[in-house]
């Protein structure tokens, strides 16, 4: 057997139960790249959200899926699908799960890695377009568990692949499915809408590229649908606090279908696999919202998940990097634009630990 590679995937975590709501929310807006402000402010802001909004979701959110996440177990099954897609190579592939805000978390996954006795590591971040709010996130608490650990293995990460063909052709099968269901319910020319987890407007405006990224997935995979004159928009759910958030909103996509008697058909395409947002927020709330609003039809499509193109597309990327040295985007090359200077390959972000 070959070179051993620890392929880690990043992700974001859910509560295991109902009593781990309040300390995954806690541990989500203690981070420093969620809530920008000095620590003393942050730890007192993140203590009162998380009680707040803890209370809301066990009894809401959570509660409608058995008060708990599935995001863990669908990212398990990304991560057994994709080593099964890396077999046959003459390297020895093992594929690791990562969470950010629920375990397991960096110091337990790198501990398994190092008893692993990994030759090499390849960080693949299951956010295809790239922020400082989750690839960068996850990147600097993995850096500091490694540092803590004592471990030295040469590493490279896949900083974003928003339009990865596998995941492009994925995600454009599974709206179209959605599209010719709605086309034979009887609906016209249903509208199409790309709904992504919103960020503050400061953020974007700091360089941060994901709303770029997100635009350009939306742009790819409408075009990958081979519909002509396809109606389609992107939109942003998830909004928290009072700060000005990037738009428009669902809510606001909603009712501009409504008042054009559009139904639609509405894709999370900057999520990989199902959690509380897709299966509570746009399943249960919006649809009700949609149907207050007098929105014609309602239709979601599944996220990529363990979509053959999707894990294969991953696979190739993993082929594709892990020789390779430091942070790159797939292909190695830097597509955003020069105003997001926050971009991976761009910003301040890196690979070891920075005190």
């Amino acid at each position: 057997m070959g070179q051993k590679v620890a392929v880690v995937l990043f992700n974001l975590g859910g509560p295991d139960s109902k009593n781990a709501i309040q300390p995954f929310l806690m541990n989500f807006f203690m981070d420093k790249n969620i809530i920008r402000v000095p620590i003393p402010f942050r730890c007192l802001l993140a203590s009162k959200i998380s009680k707040k909004r803890s209370q809301r979701e066990a009894g809401e959110s959570y509660g409608e899926l058995g008060d708990k996440s599935p995001l863990l177990e669908n990212t398990n099954h990304q991560a057994m699908a994709l080593k099964y897609a890396l077999r046959g190579s003459e390297f020895e592939f093992k594929t690791f799960v990562c969470m950010r805000y629920w375990h397991p978390m960096s110091a337990q996954v790198v501990r398994e890695v190092r008893d692993w006795r990994a030759d090499k590591i390849l960080l693949l971040p299951l956010y295809p377009q790239y922020s400082t709010t989750t690839t960068k996130s996850s990147l600097e608490v993995w850096n500091k568990a490694m540092y803590q650990a004592g471990m030295e293995i040469p590493t490279t990460m896949i900083g974003c692949y928003h339009a990865n063909s596998g995941f492009i052709k994925a995600s454009a099968d599974l709206v179209v499915q959605k599209y010719i269901e709605a086309v034979k319910d009887g609906y016209d020319k249903p509208r199409i809408l790309f709904s992504a987890h919103g960020l503050p407007e400061k953020v974007i405006k700091d360089g941060d590229p994901y709303q770029w990224q997100c635009q350009q997935t939306a742009m790819h995979i409408a075009n990958a649908m081979g519909i002509e004159d396809l109606d389609w928009q992107i939109c942003y759910q998830s909004r928290v606090g009072p700060m000005k958030w990037i738009g428009p909103s669902v809510d606001e996509a909603l009712e501009h279908a409504a008042s054009d008697g559009k139904a639609v058909v509405i894709y999370p395409h900057a999520f990989t696999q199902e959690h509380v947002e897709t299966l509570v927020e746009l399943d249960v709330e919006y649809r009700e919202e949609a149907e207050k609003m007098g929105v014609k039809g309602y239709y979601r499509a599944e996220t990529v998940g363990v979509n053959p193109d999707f894990i294969n597309g991953l696979a190739d990327m993993v082929y594709a990097h892990f020789n390779l040295d430091g942070i790159g985007a797939e292909g190695g090359e830097c597509l955003c634009p020069t105003e997001f200077s926050q971009c991976c390959m761009r910003g301040d972000v890196s690979l070891g630990y920075k005190a």
